[in-house]
Order: structure tokens, then C-alpha cells, then sequence
């Protein structure tokens, strides 16, 4: 299946770029906090920190607000499947917000190896939900033929605030 454009949509399979995409940033973000670690300030850890704490955020609202509801109106069965995704993206963003602080108090007295610690938390909740999430739900994304999705990315795809 095809948009007007040419474009494949197999909407599951752009959640596994995303994911995938989003584990990449993580593990950017992964390298630049072992840098500080190791003695080195990457000036820019605060603004990646940012960035990539947006865009998971960003991914997960445009799933619970967008592609859920969609999948759970076309695929009632999946309901228990995406309410336990839901669980995951609370404890996802609560992880998120304490990385967001210690990284924002590095020059105060945070403990970096804390910082570390939380980072490690949030790619094993990311890296366990990624996984479960594309075993359950990608099949029924993939099946999907969602018009407003052809006009305009929705936002658990995009990876780049400037995408539509």
C-alpha cells in the first residue's frame, strides 16, 4: 500500500525508525554524560539532555494522544496491550524528569554517578517498552490506513520537530 506520493506506509515499521532513531539518541546522549564522567564538560550535555527528553516525550504523547486511540477504536483486542503501554510511558517520564534534573544541577552538587545511574534507568525502561511494543502493536500499525496520517506525519513518527 501506497500513498498518492509513492510513500510505503507501514506505519509499524516507521515506529521501529523511531525507536530506533531514539536509541541512538540515547546513546548519544550516553556518551556525551561518560565524557563529563571522565573529567571532560561537554558544553552542549544540558541542551542534548533537552533534546532527546523532548523527542521521547514528543513520541510517546503523539502515541497515547494520536495512535492509540486509533489502534484501540480498529483493534479493540489490543486495549489491555496499549493501556500497559500508557503505564509505561508514566514511568518513562517520571525517569525522564529526574535525568533532566541531576544533568541541570552537574555544577552544583549533583553526584554525576547518580546522573549515570538514571540515565542506565531510562534505557532499560526505553529498551524494554521498544521491545514489547513493537511485538505487539507494529502488525496492527502496519495494517492500518489512517488518511490523516498520509498529510501530515503524526507526531509518534517524527523524528524532528521540523518534520510534518
Amino acid at each position: 500500500m501506497t500513498t498518492s506520493h509513492g510513500r510505503l506506509v507501514a506505519f509499524g515499521n516507521q515506529l521501529i525508525d523511531v525507536h530506533i532513531w531514539l536509541r541512538e539518541e540515547l546513546a548519544e546522549l550516553r556518551e556525551s554524560i561518560d565524557a563529563h564522567l571522565a573529567g571532560t564538560r561537554p558544553r552542549e550535555l544540558r541542551a542534548h539532555c533537552l533534546a532527546f527528553c523532548s523527542a521521547l516525550n514528543r513520541h510517546h504523547t503523539g502515541e497515547d494522544d494520536g495512535a492509540f486511540p486509533e489502534l484501540a477504536r480498529r483493534f479493540p483486542e489490543l486495549r489491555p496491550v496499549l493501556e500497559e503501554l500508557r503505564r509505561d510511558h508514566r514511568l518513562v517520564e517520571d525517569s525522564l524528569r529526574r535525568l533532566q534534573a541531576l544533568v541541570g544541577a552537574l555544577d552544583q552538587a549533583a553526584d554525576p554517578a547518580e546522573v549515570r545511574r538514571e540515565l542506565d534507568s531510562v534505557a532499560a525502561l526505553m529498551e524494554t517498552h521498544f521491545v514489547y511494543e513493537e511485538k505487539r502493536i507494529v502488525s496492527a500499525l502496519n495494517a492500518l490506513d489512517a488518511p490523516d496520517w498520509h498529510r501530515s506525519r503524526p507526531e509518534f513518527l517524527r523524528t524532528d520537530e521540523s518534520e510534518s
